[in-house]
């Protein structure tokens, strides 16, 4: 199965594994998962990293792609489709990255790996 990360979820796999869930956790150390992150999270680290909301994941800011395919996940880029649902979803959350994450979990049919129940409002595939 194809699994999409929350930013969160990245953090959590790669700082605090013990904030994760024990199903989250299975499901993306089972070698039958590919785990994606999208370079929504990217965005996102590197703007809380330079907010000063990340200092702790300053390799994780400055060297993404090395971080990310190293702990064996696969990028997704963001594409025009991808730009266009975000856009279009309804309702006034207000997050782009939470609703990047989700428009593309959805475009791509996929679960979200997350445990924030305020991604449900988007109707978007989320595990935990």
């Amino acid at each position: 199965m194809r699994i999409l990360l929350d930013t969160h979820t990245l953090l959590w796999a790669a700082f605090d594994e013990d904030a994760l869930s024990p199903r989250a956790r299975r499901l993306i150390q089972s070698p039958a998962n590919e785990i994606i992150v999208s370079a929504a999270s990217a965005w996102e680290v590197a703007t809380k990293y330079r907010l000063g909301k990340l200092d702790f994941a300053q390799d994780l800011a400055e060297n993404f792609v090395f971080e990310v395919t190293t702990a064996g996940y696969l990028l997704l880029p963001i594409s025009p489709e991808h730009a266009q649902r975000a856009g279009l979803l309804p309702c006034d959350h207000k997050d782009p990255f939470d609703r990047m994450l989700a428009a593309q979990a959805i475009h791509e049919n996929m679960p979200l790996l997350s445990n924030d129940s305020q991604l449900d409002v988007f109707g978007v595939r989320r595990e935990w």
